[in-house]
């Protein structure tokens, strides 16, 4: 019997796992558990495939109801993560968004994009310590930006092109992202 555990430990922790994301109550932790594991350093996208902003042209609003002009943030480098309270990959990156955004928020634009009521946003980020903002549309975000798919998030240079387009959890506050942020507020 001994034996037979020994040889089968790997089958048995992943039917464990399996098991915990189909009982209902502790499925969301175990997803965010499982994201964080796999989720990698997001990498640039490759120069002949990159988007150009079509526009600045996008009005966001606050916690407060303040209007935020996204225009107001050309000729900077901008980081747009499309995310919900709900959504255990995107939960699953905050951690590394808040350490990235305490060492950048005064270099890098930051706008975390939720289609959910402020209430809802701002009592999670509270909740978590997430020092950060949640913002929502208020008029069609510019192409090639698009947030049907979460987590979703851009990077874009100060020339308005979009350096990294990845959807999914990441590892936003590795030296590998940090190293082609830098690269970006540098050019």
């Amino acid at each position: 019997m001994k034996k037979l555990f020994k040889n089968q430990w790997s089958n048995i922790i992943f039917i464990v796992i399996i098991l915990a994301m189909i009982i209902p109550q502790t499925r969301k932790p175990i997803q965010i558990v499982v994201n964080k594991l796999f989720a990698f350093s997001p990498s640039a996208t490759d120069e002949e495939d990159r988007k150009e902003l079509e526009t600045y042209n996008w009005t966001l609003e606050t916690e407060s109801g303040k209007r935020v002009d996204f225009a107001e943030s050309k000729g900077k480098v901008i980081i747009v993560n499309y995310w919900a309270t709900w959504c255990p990959p995107c939960i699953a990156e905050m951690p590394s968004f808040q350490e990235l955004y305490t060492d950048y928020n005064d270099k890098v634009e930051f706008y975390f994009i939720s289609g959910e009521d402020h209430e809802t946003t701002n009592n999670f980020l509270k909740r978590k310590g997430y020092r950060f903002s949640s913002y929502r549309m208020l008029s069609k975000d510019p192409k090639p930006l698009d947030g049907y798919t979460l987590p979703s998030t851009y990077v874009i240079d100060k020339k308005g092109t979009v350096v990294v387009d990845k959807k999914g959890a990441a590892d936003w506050n590795s030296q590998n992202f940090r190293n082609l942020l830098n690269q970006l507020l540098a050019e």
